[in-house]
């Protein structure tokens, strides 16, 4: 049997979709049914020559390719450059850091590295852009050779120079002798680097800035610069000279820095008061030229009074008056000390006594003592005139109620039961000590303690002015008694007579005026006085 072959209309359809299929990947340059590729984006400060299709490498390795480089302005180098990375290449975090490099010396040409940033970070979105602060540049070799001018390349000379000499005086000899001291010089270098760093943000701007105010203001002086490197010999050179000096000086260098440490800490802790008190005496330091020109008049005429025609006449004054100052200062010593006395019992004893307040509950003070002792003034033009520590009081005559109670002289009658008297009546005055100094004897006690009430007598409505009399005779009988008067109660009522009696046997008082002018009035008094 016969094989047939392929048929011509077949070969047209297949060299016919070969045809398109090729011009479709001609033209796109991309392979149809895959993935996208995922691109970011880059801004450089300088392109450096990047162009398209250059690899972006990841630790050496290609991961992708430049897809495009858009300049910022026409002829500038700077340039925003998109990278197309491949699915090995990620993921590439938001904190990534790339930089173009050059490639080997065989390759030519320039590559993008990346640093793919910290794990942990989230991935860089799609057309996400790495902001210039995190990309970086080639130094290029012709830049090297722009700052290698013929000032620069002399001191690099002079520096190998010096070099090479030290070499010749042992100075590997001297570093291989510091390496057991390197590890405590290394460890307080980095003590002082971070130190240097400040302890706020800005403050190591802050000390650069300084730095260069201090190298201009160098810089203009350049011959003080000049005198000043040439001592920096001379010192050096003495240093050297005393060499087992300053190995000594070198030695205790830890103590002394052990011991200034809280020194220093203590001057850190000043510093606040000392700049407080610097603050505060500046209006001081301004007033003081002010008061120095205001003071000159008066030193020329001070300059006069010290002249030589003018200490003569005083010489003389002061010898006929330095006698009497002398025994006046002598004379003046019991003064002083009186006066020491007297200050010394005012700031120890009344000044407390006129800060202290009355302790009392019931009536509480409104203020110290020294308040309210002036405020009783206020009273001596009214009814009452007297005072004491509580405040002022006078006498009240109360009437009504059921319970009848006498306080001395005073009978008085109340509608409820007493709880108590307040101030405490006092039967003796305070101990007076004129043999101890004021100033160690304790301020007075001014607390309230109220005393318990007297024992009242109830009387109903119609014995009233019988209790009333018979706590009037007793408070009468109490008092004659207390004058040394013979008196005993009896049933009959006393007569004038036997008062005039009673008065010419001891004497008119006025209790017994008292007593008089009760009997005249009508009242009976059932006492025999002078045994009658």
């Amino acid at each position: 049997m016969r094989r047939r072959g392929v048929g011509p209309v077949k070969v047209a359809l297949i060299t016919l979709a070969l045809v398109v299929v090729g011009s479709y990947l001609a033209y796109t340059k991309d392979i149809p049914f895959v993935n996208e590729p995922y691109e970011i984006r880059a801004a450089f400060r300088d392109s450096s020559g990047i162009r398209v299709d250059s690899p972006v490498r990841i630790a050496g390795v290609d991961v992708g390719k430049v897809t495009g480089v858009e300049f910022t302005r026409p002829g500038a180098e700077s340039a925003t450059v998109t990278m197309a990375i491949e699915d090995s290449g990620r993921p590439i975090h938001v904190d990534a850091e790339m930089k173009i490099v050059p490639r080997i010396f065989l390759e030519g040409n320039f590559v993008v590295d990346v640093r793919p940033g910290t794990p942990g970070q989230p991935e860089l979105p799609e057309m996400g852009m790495i902001p210039v602060e995190r990309t970086d540049n080639p130094v290029q070799f012709d830049q090297v050779l722009k700052l290698l001018k013929r000032d620069v390349r002399q001191d690099l000379r002079n520096a190998f120079a010096e070099l090479f000499y030290a070499q010749q005086a042992g100075a590997g000899r001297a570093f291989n002798n510091s390496l057991p001291d390197q590890a405590d010089a290394y460890r307080f270098t980095s003590v002082v680097n971070q130190a240097l760093l400040g302890e706020q943000p800005g403050d190591l701007g802050d000390w650069i800035r300084d730095q260069g105010v201090v190298a201009r203001a160098i810089d203009r002086n350049p011959r003080q610069l000049a005198n000043l490197i040439s001592n920096l010999n001379t010192t050096a050179g003495a240093l050297a000279d005393r060499e087992a000096d300053l190995r000594r000086a070198v030695d205790a260098l830890p103590g002394t820095l052990q011991e200034a440490l809280p020194t220093f800490a203590a001057v850190n802790d000043a510093l606040p008061t000392v700049r407080r008190f610097a603050g505060a005496a500046r209006p001081g330091v301004r007033s003081t030229g002010p008061t120095a020109d205001a003071l000159i008049p008066l030193l020329r005429q001070l300059r006069g009074l010290v002249s030589e025609d003018e200490l003569r006449g005083l010489s003389a004054d002061l010898r006929e008056a330095t006698p009497a100052l002398a025994r006046l200062a002598d004379a003046s010593v019991p003064v002083l000390e009186q006066l020491r006395l007297v200050a010394s019992c005012t700031s120890n004893v009344l000044v407390p006594y006129g800060e202290d307040s009355v302790g009392d509950p019931n009536f509480p003070a409104q203020g110290p003592v020294h308040q309210e002792l002036a405020q009783a003034l206020v009273g001596l033009a009214g009814e009452s005139r007297s005072f004491d520590a509580n405040g002022q009081w006078f006498k009240v005559l109360g009437t009504g109620g059921a319970e009848t109670f006498t306080f001395g002289d005073i009978v008085g009658s109340a509608a409820q039961p007493m709880v108590g008297i307040n101030p405490p009546v006092q039967t003796q005055k305070p101990p007076f000590r004129p043999d101890v100094p004021c100033e160690t004897q304790q301020p007075p006690d001014l607390r309230s303690n109220p005393q318990e009430a007297p024992q009242g007598q109830p009387a109903r409505e119609g014995e009233r002015s019988a209790v009333a009399r018979e706590i009037g005779l007793e408070v009468l009988t109490r008092r004659l008694r207390g004058q040394g008067l013979d008196v005993t109660k009896g049933d009959r009522p006393i007569t004038m007579a036997q008062i005039d009696e009673l008065a010419a046997r001891n004497g008119v008082s006025d209790q017994l005026g008292r007593l008089r002018a009760a009997v005249e009035q009508g009242v009976t008094f059932p006492t025999m006085v002078g045994g009658g």
